[in-house]
């Protein structure tokens, strides 16, 4: 289908673009890569009037990683994550999840913003990012702030973002220890079924920290306290695992639709983080 009919903008500022989105309030919306707002246009499931491209704001792009803190530019695309070689030694986590999000020519224009601004459960990088326990940076019409992720979404769709302001970069401590982005996905491109992603530390045989969040089983991304510390003093044994498991299947909340009944899904969940943890593990 065909758009309605809208007003383009393309700053070449946060300010100029917080100003815009500031200036036409609901009937504005702010591109990134456009993988899920231009569909949706296209559907008109969106009524957009103002349309602001954010590809010209160079200060949104770039990856920085310096005395152990790592902070991403809202425009850098997947394959840039991908393809930097200090992100892929600090942080390979988050290459592994990269690499499993949709195909190579959405990886070219899809952004590591747009992924984690609009609240889509589906996303990969909302639920990485709670895990990284990351704080996003937004700049409005008052200045920035910082939200931490865990604290970022309120609902599908909803964020803590208001209308007029712009996510405008993403930071986190870069991780130790061992890591796993586990995917079950229908087939290339498709969002995941589940996914998990688990950062480990081990000291002595016994894991001395755990983060776990896990993709598309609610509503919103799922970081569980109550996983992580089933794991923590544990040898990361089956019993460990377990219980890791079982704390995390009270915290989701998935729903049925063409990716399978509730049960298919806990029962996925439980493969796929029992997977993870294994893997992340190994690696510790």
């Amino acid at each position: 289908m065909i758009p309605n009919s809208f007003q383009y903008h393309r700053p070449d500022s946060v300010d100029a673009a917080v100003a815009l989105l500031t200036q036409y309030g609901d009937e504005a919306r702010p591109l990134a890569g456009g993988h899920s707002l231009i569909p949706m246009m296209k559907l008109r499931m969106a009524d957009v009037q103002h349309l602001v491209d954010l590809q010209a704001i160079g200060s949104l792009k770039g990856i920085a990683v310096a005395g152990g803190t790592v902070t991403i530019g809202a425009m850098t695309t997947q394959h840039e994550l991908i393809n930097d070689a200090a992100l892929a030694k600090a942080v390979p986590l988050i290459r592994e999840a990269s690499l499993q999000i949709a195909d190579p020519q959405v990886r070219y224009a899809g952004t590591l913003g747009g992924n984690v601004a609009n609240g889509d459960p589906g996303n990969d990088m909302p639920g990485l990012m709670q895990c990284l326990d990351a704080v996003y940076t937004l700049s409005g019409p008052d200045g920035a702030r910082e939200v931490a992720a865990r604290d970022f979404y309120e609902a599908a769709y909803f964020t803590a973002r208001e209308d007029n302001e712009l996510l405008v970069s993403v930071r986190f401590d870069a991780p130790k220890g061992g890591y796993a982005y586990e995917k079950q996905k229908r087939k290339i491109g498709d969002y995941a079924t589940a996914a998990a992603a688990v950062l480990i530390e081990k000291s002595g045989g016994k894991c001395t920290s755990a983060s776990i969040a896990m993709t598309n089983l609610a509503d919103t991304p799922v970081w569980c306290a109550a996983a992580s510390e089933a794991l923590v003093g544990s040898s990361l044994d089956d019993a460990a695992i377990g219980a890791a498991v079982a704390a995390m299947k009270s915290a989701i909340d998935p729903q049925e639709d063409n990716r399978g009944p509730v049960e298919f899904k806990t029962h996925v969940a439980g493969v796929v983080l029992a997977r993870a943890i294994s893997r992340a593990a190994s690696r510790a």
